[in-house]
């Protein structure tokens, strides 16, 4: 069975939103808004979803260094107060908050969303209707070297992790927010950034390579027993951000049988690396055409980064996704093509990962 689906919406999986984040930086400022009801703040509340024909996604714990800052802007990536490097126990307090956040939505959705362990129970919440949130850490600094924190983690539900956000940590380094350059700026694991990759594989949790330096990639690649998978990134021969895939890259994503999720941030899109949400929808769907042709139609999803990033204008929250899916149609992208995009390869990769 098919997951719910209307003639007109197409459901959709996505790969990566940062709602928890940006959810509990309202509510510590004093802006508390009900996720349930419809806002034009952020980029995601469940009537946009619904309108969107958004079905579930992972959803990202990112304890950022810098809790005032608003990553849906352009920021100083020179400013250090954005990269500083996090104590383990702050970050793991934080990450409790977000994941407690998670709960309370599913708690206080009357059965409208859903907190999903695996691969069968996310298939089992979209076709019933339900928004399926599959919990993601993005950076893991609230990991002690000693993993107890990924144990007691992964038994309350996390189930995908990113090793490091674009800062440094103790598993590794991250890529900066630059442009343009290459994605090899700096060392790779660390020995206890090996040791993650290994706890992680026995573990099932997806290790999502987004925000890896390529020295990182390439460490995570040797280790590794599943499926290479970036969750939001883009392609770096057609802009030559530090946060998107080199050819090299993507070739071993699709030998391993991986997946990379189209990223919405514009200057991951565009080729002058700009900030401008005056950005066609048409230069997603040129990435989206370029993943295909070097990964095939198998190995292709979404990653929004929704909440985290500045999408183009007329993709400007979560209700707008469909027009994304019209756009890769009228590049030429059959309704096949765009179903396994749209949600049927994030659940195959996923079911590969967590078996």
């Amino acid at each position: 069975m098919s997951p719910a689906a209307t003639s007109t919406h197409t459901p959709i999986f996505d790969g990566h939103n940062d709602t928890l984040l940006k959810l509990e930086i309202d509510a510590g400022a004093g802006r508390e808004r009900d996720f349930f009801q419809r806002s034009q703040r952020g980029h995601m509340d469940l009537p946009r979803a619904r309108d969107g024909g958004f079905a579930g996604g992972l959803f990202a714990m990112f304890v950022p260094s810098n809790p005032d800052q608003d990553f849906s802007k352009p920021f100083n990536p020179r400013d250090p107060a954005n990269y500083a490097e996090l104590p383990q126990p702050d970050a793991l307090a934080f990450t409790h908050s977000l994941m407690a956040r998670a709960f309370r939505l599913e708690r206080a959705s009357g059965g409208r969303m859903k907190i999903c362990r695996n691969a069968a129970e996310i298939r089992s919440a979209m076709q019933q209707g339900q928004v399926a949130i599959s919990l993601h850490m993005e950076g893991a600094e609230a990991i002690d070297g000693d993993f107890h924190a990924l144990e007691v983690l992964y038994a309350a539900g996390l189930r995908s992790l990113g090793p490091v956000w674009s800062r440094k940590n103790i598993f590794a380094d991250g890529v900066p927010m630059a442009f343009p350059s290459s994605p090899d700026t700096g060392p790779g694991l660390t020995s206890a950034g090996r040791a993650l990759v290994t706890a992680c594989n026995q573990l099932k949790i997806l290790i999502d390579l987004s925000h890896l330096t390529e020295k990182g990639f390439w460490d995570v690649a040797s280790i590794t027993d599943a499926p290479l998978v970036a969750s939001h990134s883009n392609a770096h021969a057609l802009c030559a951000s530090a946060r998107n895939l080199t050819d090299r890259q993507l070739d071993a994503i699709r030998e391993s049988r991986g997946l990379v999720g189209l990223n919405f941030h514009v200057a991951f899109l565009r080729e002058d690396g700009q900030h401008r949400s005056a950005t066609a929808l048409d230069v997603i769907a040129r990435h989206a055409a370029y993943l295909v042709e070097r990964l095939g139609e198998d190995h292709v999803g979404l990653g929004s980064d929704f909440d985290g990033c500045m999408p183009p204008a007329d993709l400007k929250d979560v209700s707008r996704l469909q027009y994304l899916l019209s756009a890769f149609r009228n590049a030429g992208m059959t309704d096949a093509m765009v179903e396994k995009i749209a949600w049927k390869n994030w659940l195959r990769v996923l079911e590969e990962t967590q078996s």
